[in-house]
């Protein structure tokens, strides 16, 4: 399929207002058809009540007439739930744009995706530091899915670096879905019934449980047993003969029955809410299945649909067939021969074979969607954003080489780009700098692009080169009352977390946020300096900030390996002005006490 997605973020907003405007005026449309149709369906009721009174009551006109009535009731009927299915489609659709507008101008006051507050865990080494969950939220910008597998593969994504070639087949597989933005609506038109009901494991569960009603023999032997029954029933009654034989065999389906009626009611009294969660399912299923694809990750995704070469939506409605016989026991005319055939039986059988040949495609299809839909979030988050290009993928490191870096959560049009290079050379850089100057967002910049390359997303970046890296942060500490921890304590305890991850396969690029600003300057000179050198020599790379400018002096204490950064602002006309730009060297002054004189703090010196 041809790349024709807009050429800049600006195009894509405009492409969404428009696609807006058209699914406000679809379901404004379809809302005035339902509303004609539902008037239209009570008065054809009225007249049916009224002819009914005319033929049944008066005598005066045929009761032929109510034929034509209740066809026209019942084309009515179904016409209504089409015009109510596409009013609520062009709904979500509107809804599925309003989202990409809110997440395109960062709106604070919106919804832009899912908040996957559930993943987050306090002690991961970086996920609350980089606020990688919750509203307005890296997650947020990039979930969609409808799926809860979904969402879990996509936050499983940004808190585990995968291999090159993993990140490579996400890249190409995001690539090719990143055109089709049909695809990523419908999946969102269509998918509120299965994020909404459908729980995988009790489905999964249902799917795989050991089978309830024995082998094969014993269903050949219940079928027969109903087939003879039912023959020696009816000859009895048409030839006048055979009685006993018929009573003989009744006898025995209701023993065999009374034998299996508990194995019987379990598999029976499970199969109405899986038969649902399996028909939602079944909508985002045969979408997939519409699509053809060329990157190896896709086709071989779509591969482990198929199970014996059927689709699974077919298969599902294979199921549903199944489903909709086990009520024909309930109809007055058949109940006869159900009681005959053992119907319920012959049916729990039926799904018991279902669930044998294809419970096991259960897992793969929840799994196989949950993947196609994290890979479709990434694919989204590069058709919105089209200037934020894939990084390139080293095989070893530890490399982070990046150009014209910036944060994806701030507006692109204001976004201050930096440059950043990290390597075993070149392992770390001290950043001073005076407060609000732009440090802590730049360390966030720098976490938040290696999150999304090594989930296989593009980053804010004009380029970027990294080697899989296990990331690890300290930008964010608070105390804990509840816990009876300080500040400080709660800071150990994080860059204990950071030093730990040092013990694993993968070099560390960490990020320390104003380190140990907890304890008083001497200490932490000391123990900042003791830290840093302890990550570099085990092979870490990274970045600390810092406005004690004592702490500088590390860098020369590791040079070649280390050196010095910073930002800085310009105070004009009693105003501070920041520029964010990262410049080498140490910062010569600081903005406190200009700080305090522009929130009114401007007290005048003590006298004598």
């Amino acid at each position: 399929m041809p790349d024709t997605s807009p050429a800049s973020s600006s195009d894509v907003r405009a492409l969404y207002a428009t696609r807006l405007e058209e699914r406000r005026a679809t379901a404004d449309a379809q809302a005035r058809a339902t509303r004609s149709l539902s008037n239209a369906r009570l008065a054809v009721f009225v007249a049916g009540l009224v002819v009914a009174w005319l033929a049944f009551w008066q005598g005066s006109v045929s009761g032929a007439w109510l034929a034509p009535l209740a066809l026209g009731f019942v084309a009515l009927v179904l016409r209504h739930e089409r015009a109510r299915r596409a009013k609520l489609r062009a709904e979500r659709g509107v809804e599925f744009h309003s989202r990409g507008l809110a997440r395109l101008g960062l709106d604070s006051k919106s919804e832009w995706g899912n908040r996957g507050d559930r993943h987050l865990d306090p002690e991961h080494a970086y996920a609350t530091q980089l606020d990688l969950f919750g509203p307005q939220s890296l997650f947020a910008l990039l979930s969609q899915a409808q799926t809860e597998r979904g969402e879990q593969i996509l936050a499983r994504w940004l808190l585990e670096a995968a291999a090159p070639d993993e990140i490579r087949a996400r890249q190409s597989a995001a690539a090719e879905l990143r055109p089709r933005l049909a695809l990523r609506e419908d999946w969102f038109t269509l998918g509120p019934e299965v994020r909404e009901g459908v729980r995988p494991e009790p489905l999964v569960a249902w799917a795989t449980a050991p089978a309830r009603l024995g082998g094969v023999a014993l269903r050949i032997g219940v079928t027969l047993l109903s087939a003879a029954t039912l023959s020696a029933v009816i000859a009895a009654l048409v030839r006048g003969r055979g009685a006993a034989l018929a009573v003989v065999l009744v006898a025995a389906e209701a023993l065999v029955s009374f034998a299996l009626r508990a194995r019987v009611s379990a598999v029976l009294g499970a199969i109405g809410a899986r038969a649902r969660d399996l028909s939602h399912l079944a909508v985002l299923l045969e979408r997939v299945e519409a699509e053809r694809f060329e990157s190896p990750r896709l086709r071989a995704l779509r591969a482990q649909l198929d199970d014996h070469e059927i689709p699974p939506s077919r298969q599902i409605k294979a199921l549903h067939r199944i489903v909709a016989v086990l009520d024909w026991r309930r109809n007055q005319l058949f109940a006869p021969f159900a009681l005959l055939l053992m119907w319920g039986v012959n049916v729990a059988f039926a799904l018991e074979a279902w669930r044998a040949r294809h419970g096991a495609g259960v897992a793969r299809w929840l799994e196989t969607l949950g993947e196609l839909e994290a890979l479709s979030d990434l694919a989204g988050y590069a058709f919105e954003h089209p200037a934020d290009p894939f990084p390139e993928i080293a095989d070893s490191g530890p490399r982070f080489a990046a150009a014209g870096l910036g944060h994806p959560l701030l507006d692109e049009s204001q976004c201050v780009r930096n440059d950043l290079s990290l390597d075993s050379a070149h392992a770390l850089v001290v950043v001073s700098g005076s407060n609000m100057s732009g440090k802590s967002t730049f360390l966030r910049s720098v976490g938040s692009a290696v999150v999304m390359a090594l989930a296989g997303a593009p980053v804010r970046a004009e380029r970027l080169t990294l080697s899989p890296l296990a990331l690890g942060a300290v930008l964010r500490v608070q105390d804990s009352l509840r816990d009876g921890a300080s500040r400080f304590y709660a800071e150990l305890l994080a860059l204990r977390r950071v030093a730990e991850r040092c013990k694993g396969p993968l070099p560390v690029l960490f990020l320390l946020d104003e380190i140990l600003n907890g304890t008083n300057s001497h200490d932490r000179r000391i123990g900042a300096e003791a830290l840093l050198r302890g990550l570099v020599a085990r092979g870490a790379i990274g970045l600390v900030t810092t406005h004690d400018l004592a702490l500088t002096a590390i860098a020369d204490e590791l040079a070649p390996r280390a050196k010095n950064a910073h930002f800085e602002d310009q105070v004009a006309n009693g105003a501070l002005h920041f520029d964010y730009r990262l410049r080498d060297g140490v910062i010569a002054r600081g903005n406190a006490l200009a700080l305090m004189r522009a929130v009114g703090l401007d007290f005048a010196e003590p006298a004598g």
